[in-house]
């Protein structure tokens, strides 16, 4: 058992049952195990996932697989300009039998909360989801209620250029572990979708839990066991101090990035049946973990750079570490 009274398993059964997840949700998500092994990396370390790309390539679709695959009780709440920050958290309503005010949960009470089309909402009801990010509370009226573990927030968003949308503000966008985009599939991915259409014989599919909220925390918890060496650690700082001094960039990384890339870099080893971080871990995560908290100069957005470049670019810049020490705070 832990310090957190939660079982604990060693990381290759993480690896194992990470994996029969990821066959589940691909089995209805075709072709993008990439992308989708970096979604499940973000919900192992405890965060939340910004899946930002164009409509109809399968985002909405990704979050309720992975809700039914975990087995977690899952809410959809679909952003809208006219939403109200009550719609998301609740209200007191007034109940006349008991003459007096009753809580009324909203959607974000729940284990997974599907937030479709986020940037679609204005920034005042974007907020109400931040003390739920962060703290994992909800406050209602001077009132707090806390929400129970696990709660993982998976959101879409359409590309701000599209009409009637607003962009994520700077501390919203930190709230997310990480960022993933799927691209459009290849022809034949795309002639799989169909042909699995078909054999199912109707729109929606439903998986089969392979876990459940309990297993899902007992894998959280594993990852706590995979070592990081020194080096590897400042690796992770020095890329993301890296990005504060690009010269493309106005605002690099906060520290809250280099925590991401560790947390991330520890899922993968995991779930590569791993208890230890190698360099490549990190820099498999570095681009979904950094690229949506970095503030480029406004020259730059005009000549078409984009974030992500800046952080291949620095990878390519920082040296990656080759050392087996042991790291120090495993001696304390």
């Amino acid at each position: 058992m832990t310090q957190t009274g939660v079982q604990a398993i060693p990381p290759f059964e993480v690896g194992r049952l990470a994996g029969a997840v990821l066959d589940a949700v691909g089995s209805v998500v075709v072709g993008k195990r990439d992308a989708l092994e970096l979604v499940l990396a973000g919900i192992l370390a405890g965060g939340h996932v910004l899946l930002e790309d164009l409509p109809g390539l399968g985002k909405t679709l990704t979050a309720r697989s992975f809700a039914q695959a975990l087995g977690l009780d899952f809410r959809r709440l679909q952003f809208t300009p006219d939403l109200l920050p009550a719609d998301v958290t609740g209200s007191f309503l007034y109940d006349q039998r008991k003459g007096d005010f009753a809580f009324r949960a909203g959607p974000v009470f729940t284990n997974m909360l599907l937030a479709d089309e986020i940037n679609r909402t204005p920034p005042k009801t974007q907020s109400a989801l931040l003390e739920a990010m962060q703290e994992k509370q909800v406050s209602v009226e001077g009132v707090t209620y806390r929400l129970d573990p696990p709660f993982h927030v998976l959101a879409t968003a359409n590309p701000i250029e599209y009409e009637g949308t607003y962009p994520l503000p700077e501390a919203q966008l930190d709230r997310f572990l990480l960022r993933v985009s799927f691209g459009y599939p290849t022809a034949e991915e795309e002639w799989d979708v169909l042909r699995r259409r078909m054999s199912r014989r109707q729109e929606e599919a439903q998986l089969a839990p392979v876990v459940d909220a309990h297993t899902l925390q007992v894998m959280q918890a594993a990852l706590e066991s995979v070592a990081v060496e020194d080096s590897i650690g400042r690796y992770i700082v020095s890329l993301a101090a890296a990005t504060r001094e690009h010269s493309a960039v106005l605002v690099g990384s906060s520290p809250r990035g280099s925590l991401a890339l560790l947390l991330l870099a520890r899922a993968r080893a995991a779930m590569a049946g791993r208890d230890y971080v190698v360099p490549e871990d990190v820099k498999d995560v570095a681009v979904p973990a950094l690229a949506h908290r970095i503030t480029l100069r406004p020259e730059m957005w005009l000549r078409q750079v984009n974030p992500a470049f800046v952080v291949q670019e620095v990878l390519s810049a920082v040296p990656a570490p080759a050392s087996g020490a042991l790291p120090t705070y495993a001696h304390d």
